[in-house]
């Protein structure tokens, strides 16, 4: 009777230890951010936005990476500081173990992952997509379709890299790849400016993509 008792929980381990191996080897290393920071475009630049990564995945258990935002600046003369630059060279999966890309290139030239499915919090929840109350699906990245930085023009595609909740604007994926033929979640149009109200007004509501970028 006990030895039968000791072979059935060695097969309890037996079939379980590779689930465990799973959940281990599919850490989460990207999400979309459940809340923005309250003050439209202004994150408190590149380091403000990366803090709230950090503080957002700790809560949900994943403090141990080292997180950033999937935000681009820009500069004068030159090119700014690209969002791909920053992130790490992968794989990523959301809070549900689901891949999310297996590499740069697999997450800006062939990514089809990235849906309103998928493209959860750091809770694993979803964020709302076009057709919902309210949209949400503008997420703020200030990067070209290939997740590089502008080079200079009239434009600002940052909100003064992420400074400013007034003047300016931001470039904005959708993550739920809908909305009028913009399906990139990376650079589907520009905001109207950058208070809280003007991000709502198109569609968003201040959140960003996170990354971990070990």
């Amino acid at each position: 009777m006990r030895s039968n008792t000791v072979a059935a929980l060695l097969g309890i381990v037996a079939v379980a230890s590779p689930m465990s191996t799973m959940a281990e080897d599919r850490p989460m290393g990207f999400f979309v951010t459940s809340e923005g920071m309250g003050n439209g475009g202004d994150l408190g630049g590149l380091e403000g936005a990366d803090a709230h990564c950090q503080k957002l995945a700790a809560a949900a258990g994943a403090g141990g990476r080292t997180w950033r935002a999937y935000l681009s600046t820009e500069a004068d003369g030159t090119r700014g500081i690209s969002a791909r630059d920053r992130i790490g060279n992968g794989p990523w999966y959301n809070a549900r173990g689901i891949l999310i890309a297996a590499n740069l290139s697999d997450l800006h030239l062939y990514n089809t992952s990235i849906t309103l499915e998928t493209a959860l919090d750091e809770s694993g929840n979803r964020i709302k997509g076009r057709g919902e109350k309210p949209n949400e699906h503008d997420i703020l990245t200030g990067t070209q379709d290939d997740g590089t930085a502008y080079f200079p023009d009239e434009q600002d595609h940052t909100c003064n890299n992420w400074t400013s909740s007034d003047k300016g604007s931001a470039q904005v994926g959708h993550h739920d790849r809908h909305g009028g033929g913009n399906v990139s979640w990376t650079s589907a149009h520009p905001s109207r400016g950058c208070s809280q109200d003007a991000l709502k007004s198109t569609g968003g509501a201040g959140k960003f993509y996170c990354f971990a970028a070990d």
